[in-house]
């Protein structure tokens, strides 16, 4: 479930992209209550066709707690199509807690891809659209954004939200000791410029050693390209076992031990953090 169309107030055609939302749901997206009935209609109808996760690439990972009645009222504003950037950024910001909350009650994993600073060219945007490789890598601070989606959602041990990032420098600063301490968070895998020998290796060597192996979620692909698909496999497979197999050398893992993660690593923690 990918929302991001009817939750981002500077995505082309909202206001009309939440009137469609409507028009599917029979629910009454005019209202804030309407408007989060219908995600959940949404979310419930993705589920019925084997969906286990939802999807939400945010420009930030900046997250919001607002009262209900804040909520409504900021609602309301940006269904009237309101202008100001601090109140559509900080209504982004209340749509991952609700997506947040939501996934604690539904069972779908979440997922974050914040941290693109899309459509870098207005001009190319403008001639060709979105998607056309004009996206770029933003610095990102996940401690003091996701803290209010934390605040609200982090202890929650049978939540699941997978964190993916562009950002390496936030690797061992911010994302492996989150991780390491919240129940309802993962790291994703490297991703996106990432996604690459150098990057993965560079993954596993920043986040390992403060968020273990168990608090990541092996190895997965959202990639266009599917014929490439297994070979990004194939590359992530050999990254870890590497990876694995230097920690033998240096006698800090048994090889026993490190078959039981090459295992893990490619199949098993991919297959229990989105409950397949």
């Amino acid at each position: 479930y990918r929302p991001d169309a009817v939750v981002d107030p500077d995505f082309e055609g909202f206001l009309g992209n939440l009137d469609r939302l409507g028009d599917i749901t029979g629910c009454d997206t005019g209202t804030w209550t309407g408007y989060l009935d219908a995600h959940r209609q949404r979310r419930a109808y993705f589920k019925q066709f084997g969906a286990t996760s939802s999807d939400h690439g945010h420009p930030t990972a900046e997250t919001a707690n607002l009262s209900d009645a804040a909520a409504e009222e900021l609602f309301n504003r940006i269904r009237r199509g309101s202008d100001d950037e601090r109140e559509r950024r900080l209504f982004r910001a209340q749509m991952l807690t609700e997506m947040a909350k939501m996934s604690r009650d539904d069972g779908l994993v979440m997922q974050i891809h914040p941290g693109s600073w899309r459509n870098h060219s207005p001009s190319v945007f403008q001639k060709f659209g979105r998607d056309k490789g004009f996206d770029i890598p933003t610095r990102a601070d996940y401690v003091t954004a996701l803290k209010p989606l934390l605040d609200c959602v982090g202890l929650e041990r049978d939540l699941t939200i997978i964190l993916f990032t562009l950002d390496e420098s936030s690797y061992a600063r911010e994302l492996a000791p989150l991780a390491g301490v919240y129940p309802a968070l993962k790291l994703g895998p490297a991703w996106w410029f990432h996604d690459s020998p150098e990057g993965m290796r560079r993954f596993r060597e920043m986040t390992t050693e403060t968020a273990g192996f168990y608090n990541t979620v092996g190895f997965n692909d959202d990639t266009r390209a599917f014929p490439s698909i297994p070979a990004r496999h194939d590359v992530a497979r050999r990254v870890d076992c590497a990876f694995l197999a230097r920690l033998v050398a240096e006698h800090r893992l048994r090889e026993d031990e490190a078959h039981e993660l090459a295992r893990d690593l490619a199949y098993t923690l991919a297959k229990k953090a989105y409950r397949l």
